[in-house]
């Protein structure tokens, strides 16, 4: 079971099935029963989504579609910095014996550059976070960005099984929406054409 909503979100969503088969609409066409939804308040009482309100599951689905946001988000700047880790592991290559005393461009800024020259080509500062860097030489530098890049890897993989079920409890949420609005115009079809025959 997996909450859903914020910290102060009070419901908690489980399906009967894992799959996402299990949440795709043939259920709407063809009058089979939908699968039991069920969402969990904080009380630990159990509310079928289907006996929620249009309103609630419009409430619910706004939750959703902002944790979907969120761990979107989170996503794309893990990513972000493991590409910085990548880079910076990459450009360790070039710090070898046949490029020592080569001229190369010190960035000042990420568009002002002055001439330098490679002296030092078996130890580099490494910048470990909050402003402190360790001087470290090119074999220590590469495993400590390994172990970096790995490790936000992990990360993100922790992340996107949690992203996808978001994914299918918001399409069933959706399911549920359409559902209901779909009985609700049915209903109103039919009283209106009770009260034409009437007429």
């Amino acid at each position: 079971m997996v909450h859903v909503g914020c910290l102060d979100s009070p419901f908690k969503i489980c399906a009967n099935s894992a799959t996402p088969a299990h949440l795709s609409t043939p259920w709407l066409t063809n009058g089979a029963h939908p699968p039991r939804l069920v969402a969990h308040h904080a009380s630990n009482m159990a509310v079928n989504l289907t006996d929620l309100s249009l309103p609630q599951l419009e409430g619910l689905k706004g939750q959703l579609d902002q944790e979907v946001e969120f761990l979107t988000s989170s996503i794309s700047q893990l990513k972000v910095a493991q590409n910085k880790f990548v880079e910076a592991k990459d450009s360790l290559n070039v710090l070898n014996s046949s490029n020592k005393g080569k001229e190369l461009l010190v960035p000042l800024t990420s568009s002002m550059y002055v001439p330098g020259t490679l002296n030092d080509v078996e130890y580099v500062l490494v910048d470990v976070g909050t402003g402190y860097y360790v001087e470290k030489n090119v074999d220590d530098s590469k495993a400590f960005f390994k172990r970096k890049i790995d490790f936000l890897t992990k990360q993100i993989e922790k992340i996107q099984p949690a992203l996808q079920e978001k994914h299918a409890m918001k399409q069933a949420v959706i399911e549920v929406m359409n559902m209901k609005i779909q009985q609700l115009q049915q209903s109103q079809q039919a009283s209106q054409m009770v009260g034409s025959t009437k007429a």
